[in-house]
């Protein structure tokens, strides 16, 4: 029985000494990267479409979006707006204009969005961010001059953005449906009716009267958007997925909420 159990023994050591060899010799196979590729191995049932596969495997699409269909044609309008049209003016902005001007141009549209931040804080009932929204522009539009330079955030004084989609969350309207806005991008109907209201806002009370000379220089309405889209880091794709559509509408969605809650 030992000369059995001493034979086997043997006859397994040899083959793993040469199972061992094999893979020694074996040539090296790099995977490729899943996250660039991730639907490469992923089986799923052929007759599925894909937006129904989407949907069955993204929490994301707890989203209320009834208007899908057409949010995704305009997600891709921007997408190609941006890429084609958008981004190359602000490169060439960038490129012609000192980074000093472009600081200066930045400070004084940001200047004129404290005056909305401002009245949205109040109708919110954020006293101390009312306050130090109040001295940021004092400060800024004075010693700053017109706003072209921030003193404000250099003495402790952080520019806050509060807009009226957030006072009607504030108040407790929902979101409703999620709306992806031309050029604008990622939306939802409560807060696009806010940004309208905005909109009407800073144009009434004309601060600086650079809403009456907008009227006559469409210009610096043009140079407004170049600079909102110089100073707004997310690019289309950036995410390096095939969901991207549904990551950013999580995301706006969520943000929005604790925006909110502040």
């Amino acid at each position: 029985m030992a000369k059995y159990l001493l034979l086997i023994a043997a006859l397994m050591s040899a083959g793993m000494v040469h199972a061992d060899n094999s893979k020694a010799n074996a040539p090296v196979v790099v995977d490729s990267d899943g996250f660039k590729e991730p639907l490469t191995k992923l089986k799923f049932n052929p007759g599925l479409d894909q937006r129904e596969f989407e949907r069955s495997t993204l929490n994301a699409l707890n989203v209320y979006d009834p208007l899908e269909s057409w949010n995704r044609r305009v997600y891709h309008f921007n997408y190609r707006f941006d890429q084609w049209v958008f981004l190359p003016v602000v490169d060439g902005y960038r490129y012609v204009t000192p980074s000093f001007v472009r600081t200066g141009v930045s400070n004084f549209f940001n200047n004129l969005g404290d005056v909305p931040n401002l009245m949205n804080s109040l109708l919110q009932f954020k006293g101390k961010r009312s306050m130090e929204t109040t001295a940021r522009l004092l400060l800024n539009t004075t010693v700053g001059i017109a706003g072209l330079w921030d003193p404000a955030t250099a003495m402790g004084l952080p520019r806050q953005s509060e807009d009226f989609g957030q006072t009607l969350g504030f108040y407790g309207v929902p979101g409703g449906a999620y709306f992806v806005l031309p050029i604008f991008g990622p939306s939802n109907l409560r807060d696009t009716s806010g940004l309208l209201v905005d909109y009407t806002a800073e144009s009434a009370i004309n601060f600086l009267n650079v809403s009456e000379v907008s009227g006559n220089h469409p210009e610096l309405l043009l140079l407004r958007g170049v600079d909102k889209r110089y100073q707004t880091s997310f690019r289309y794709g950036q995410l390096n997925s095939p969901f991207e559509y549904e990551k950013v509408r999580y995301v706006y969605t969520e943000s929005r909420k604790l925006q909110i809650a502040e």
